[in-house]
């Protein structure tokens, strides 16, 4: 009976263990993911974390590794990634490898822990603003300050972390004894961060950090910015939206100089769609802005085709335009010196656009491009064309006025008589001194008369 009931024992427990196996087995392996923070912080790095930290909240992820290695960039950009990282779900992890600095120290306060190798560094986030020609980097206004300091201070009191210390990472009025003088910023080391409790452990490695964060064995996802990501940090980049803008309004002003819908108005257009779309995915650009733009194109076109002469429609259409793309470009906490430089680089677009715009049109005539987009074809009877009118020879070298704007048809007054005329490419306010230069069948081509035929 004895040996009976140890063998039922025994068989007890290994199905007890078999079963203890088997749900173990059916249990899924633990995800984690990771993010490359690297290189300069820029707009497009804003939806690459997002979309990371999305995709790890659908999968039930264990948590998400933010690797950071990058010297800053923009604060509108790391105050989105900020953003994310508090109001996600999924545990996160800065692993500080080899330096956070700038937008990336506030990048770090804002993940759950924050672990960094040995020899890493975090602080030195004072903002600044790229100064024009050589004039390097540009300190901010004291309002920008401020504002860049609270959210240093907000965001380590989110993560109870000391916010005095983030303070004077921000702000070199911050004085900390025995850690940071009044005048400089506060950097840390690795020892130093985990002894004031900014940092909480210390790893070498990718696997280290897992390890200590009870994760060893978990599958490890890593993921990098996407193609349509990538697009978008190439257009929202300064030097690339310089170039679009100045495109659009080149194509643009091309356009509505040369009626009619072609290339450059094609080629106008969408590079302006592709300067506000970039900065509408980085959630620069909204409804206002977009509204600004329109507004200023329609104001335009009024002024130009239906109201005569240039006033205040066109005045309000440039500013409009203006205001719209410079808007687009900026982020939060931006002060209004930004805001100027910002507007000022656009008006240099703007006018840069003009100046090549009338080099295009005084030469283009005169170009084989130009020849083959404007009609100069005799249309000659033998071909079986009507013979233009007995009385259109009769203009040429006569003089008279502008009736209407010449841009470049219109109407001129000559004589007494209303003639359909067309400009070499010029445009002639209505009013203007004109004389005929050339009948080719029936269209009189006339230019401005100068001071001295008059």
């Amino acid at each position: 009976m004895g040996m009976l009931r140890l063998s039922r024992l025994l068989l007890s427990l290994l199905l007890l263990l078999a079963s203890l196996a088997a749900l173990q087995a059916q249990e899924p392996r633990r995800v984690v993911y990771v993010a490359q923070i690297e290189g300069v912080i820029d707009l497009g790095l804003a939806p690459y974390v997002q979309r990371v930290l999305d995709e790890a909240a659908a999968a039930k992820a264990a948590a998400v590794v933010l690797e950071i290695n990058t010297f800053g960039g923009r604060v509108d950009a790391a105050v989105q990634i900020r953003d994310a990282l508090l109001t996600s779900s999924v545990p996160t992890v800065a692993f500080v490898n080899k330096r956070a600095i700038s937008a990336g120290a506030l990048i770090s306060l804002a993940a759950q822990q924050i672990v960094m190798s040995g020899g890493a560094t975090i602080g030195a986030a004072t903002p600044v603003q790229m100064g024009q020609g050589d004039s390097g980097m540009l300190p901010v206004e004291e309002k920008t300050v401020s504002y860049v300091r609270k959210e240093f201070r907000a965001t380590a009191e989110s993560r109870q972390r000391p916010p005095l210390l983030a303070e004077a990472m921000v702000d070199a009025d911050v004085a900390i004894p025995g850690l940071v003088d009044k005048g400089k910023l506060l950097t840390l080391t690795t020892d130093e961060a985990i002894a004031h409790k900014l940092a909480d452990r210390r790893a070498e490695t990718l696997e280290e950090v897992l390890r200590q964060a009870g994760l060893a064995g978990a599958e490890v996802r890593r993921t990098a910015p996407n193609w349509a990501e990538g697009v978008v940090r190439v257009l929202t980049h300064p030097i690339v939206s310089s170039l679009l803008v100045t495109v659009a309004m080149l194509g643009i002003v091309l356009e509505l100089r040369t009626p009619g819908v072609g290339v450059a108005g094609v080629l106008g257009v969408a590079s302006l769609a592709l300067v506000l779309w970039g900065h509408w995915i980085v959630q620069l650009a909204g409804w206002e802005e977009l509204l600004l733009v329109v507004a200023g194109l329609v104001l335009l076109v009024l002024e130009i085709f239906v109201i005569p002469g240039f006033g205040i429609a066109g005045a309000l259409g440039i500013a409009a335009l203006v205001a719209g793309i410079a808007l687009s470009m900026l982020g939060p906490g931006n002060s209004a010196q930004l805001l100027m430089l910002v507007a000022g680089r656009v008006v240099f677009s703007l006018l840069a656009a003009l100046l090549a715009s009338l080099v295009l049109l005084r030469f283009m005539a005169k170009s084989p491009l130009g020849r083959k987009l404007v009609l100069e074809t005799e249309l000659a009877a033998g071909r079986g064309y009507a013979s233009p009118p007995q009385d259109e020879p009769y203009w040429l070298g006569k003089s008279g006025t502008a009736w209407s704007m010449l841009r470049p048809a219109g109407i001129a007054d000559i004589e007494g008589r209303r003639v359909d005329v067309v400009s070499e490419g010029e445009l002639i306010e209505a009013g203007e001194a004109i004389e005929v230069i050339r009948v080719d069948g029936n269209r009189v081509v006339v230019k401005r008369k100068s001071p001295a035929h008059e």
